[in-house]
């Protein structure tokens, strides 16, 4: 049975401005997210779910069109305030609630991907391998990892899940760093309130491409009650996968292989990062790794 993809595509775009997850930036305005279900085709996928808020429900089924419906099955899940705990706030529970929100549609090997980054198509190649092994074990998950300095943005701070790895492969620990720069040749995180520590280019961070097995849910779910307990009346407070992962690591529940991707990887978190997608794009192309147009 062939893989299934979920795309979170629900954020708001607070650094960027707007619907980034559909920002034309291909010869022929393709979205980033278009290059990676590409890929994911490509790579053997067999199902895409993409996840997104009810507001943008609407804009999003729009420019999916039926660009993709000749060539994989799409379905869209809704993420939604959880049984209106908290009717005063606007920003969306978070990546890991984003997942749990199409836990009741899926039932296969999954993986997981944010829909404002472009990965590589051997990051879906390794992803497909390990989903379909037959060594597939419950509770034994996988990430593709990049290096630090590959993922960050010339135009300011960038969040990123970092990860720390044991000799033979495996996730040991995931602390998601929210305020990460470019200063100079070094690369800083904003350690404290006045403090600051120097990260190491080649150090492993996690883009949320991960690789699960359905048993994840079961966690997700269990981990998401704990977290409500706490900010059932937070506003900004969320819910991520790697927050969840470094529990469940810490505690022997679950193992996550590391997959190192050779790259390339881009993304999108500030307006001024456009130009250089498109840019990057257009040569890939050039380059015939894509077709133009990308869909026939």
């Amino acid at each position: 049975m062939k893989p299934v993809l979920v795309i979170l595509a629900a954020g708001i775009g607070s650094r960027y401005g707007g619907l980034k997850q559909i920002e034309p930036v291909g010869p022929l305005d393709e979205a980033i997210i278009d290059y990676s279900v590409f890929d994911a085709i490509k790579a053997g996928f067999g199902k895409i779910f993409f996840v997104v808020r009810d507001e943008m429900h609407e804009s999003f089924n729009a420019f999916i069109g039926n660009k993709y419906s000749h060539k994989i099955e799409i379905e869209f899940a809704v993420q939604e305030d959880p049984a209106n705990i908290n009717s005063n706030r606007k920003k969306p529970w978070g990546t890991g609630h984003a997942v749990l929100s199409a836990s009741e549609l899926i039932d296969t090997p999954f993986a997981v991907i944010n829909a404002d980054d472009f990965y590589g198509r051997e990051a879906f190649e390794q992803a497909e391998l390990f989903l379909t092994s037959e060594k597939r074990e419950i509770g034994a998950y996988a990430m593709i990892g990049y290096p630090l300095g590959m993922t960050l943005s010339d135009h300011g701070s960038v969040s990123r899940g970092h990860c720390e790895v044991n000799e033979n492969g495996y996730l040991t620990g995931i602390i998601e760093l929210g305020e990460i720069w470019k200063e100079g040749k070094l690369i800083i995180y904003k350690n404290g309130q006045n403090s600051k520590k120097v990260l190491m280019p080649d150090s492993l961070v996690s883009m949320n491409f991960w690789c699960f097995m359905p048993d994840v849910f079961s966690h997700f779910r269990s981990q998401f009650g704990y977290f409500l307990e706490d900010h059932s009346n937070s506003n900004s407070e969320e819910f991520l996968i790697p927050h969840m992962i470094n529990k469940l690591v810490h505690a022997g529940q679950v193992t996550v292989k590391i997959l190192e991707a050779p790259g390339p990887w881009f993304g999108i978190t500030y307006k001024e990062d456009k130009p250089g997608v498109e840019i990057v794009l257009k040569e890939l192309v050039e380059s015939n790794i894509y077709p133009s147009p990308l869909w026939k």
